[in-house]
């Protein structure tokens, strides 16, 4: 795996209001506009060997040119969340890339002393993990396999900022 073309496409912090969080940064840094998914479930999640379905509500939204992820947990237990922050806190969490070939990215990762924490499939069949460089990095890196949906959705969110006029800068997204 060549490390020169994992570009990160995704910066995520954990808050407690993906609301309240995605106001304050398009205010304060102009990113936006936020589309929320709310109380977004999992097919299945191993966290460190454990079944994990963390429920999460995420906002996505464009900060220059890397999409921006506010993301909160909606359930209680273990999770690659849980494992920087306490309720009540928050933070980086992690920073995102898209790879072709998944189980090469995990021993590449894992070779260079970053393990994986937790690994995931999403309810429309988008394998994800995230791999523990807290370390090294102080965060996670969220690694995902490539696929025409999810290069759409980064396309959507990068379509919307280009033409935001800064109004509504939080929205709902309809499953």
């Amino acid at each position: 795996m060549n490390p020169a073309a994992l570009d990160i496409v995704q910066v995520a912090y954990f808050v407690d209001d993906i609301r309240a969080a995605a106001a304050r940064m398009a205010a304060t840094v102009g990113a936006g506009p936020f589309y929320v998914i709310d109380h977004i479930e999992l097919d299945w999640g191993l966290h460190r060997g454990q079944r994990c379905d963390f429920v999460h509500s995420s906002a996505y939204g464009q900060w220059g040119k890397v999409m921006l992820e506010l993301v909160q947990q909606e359930s209680e237990g273990d999770s690659p969340f849980r494992d920087l922050y306490a309720p009540g806190q928050g933070g980086l969490h992690h920073v995102a890339i898209m790879v072709d070939d998944l189980p090469l990215a995990y021993a590449h990762f894992e070779a260079a002393g970053i393990p994986l924490a937790t690994r995931a499939m999403t309810q429309t069949g988008t394998e994800f993990a995230f791999l523990d460089a807290t370390a090294t990095l102080g965060h996670f890196i969220e690694v995902y396999a490539k696929q025409p949906s999810l290069v759409g959705f980064y396309d959507f969110i990068r379509r919307a900022a280009h033409l935001w006029d800064g109004k509504d800068p939080v929205r709902t997204l309809k499953r």
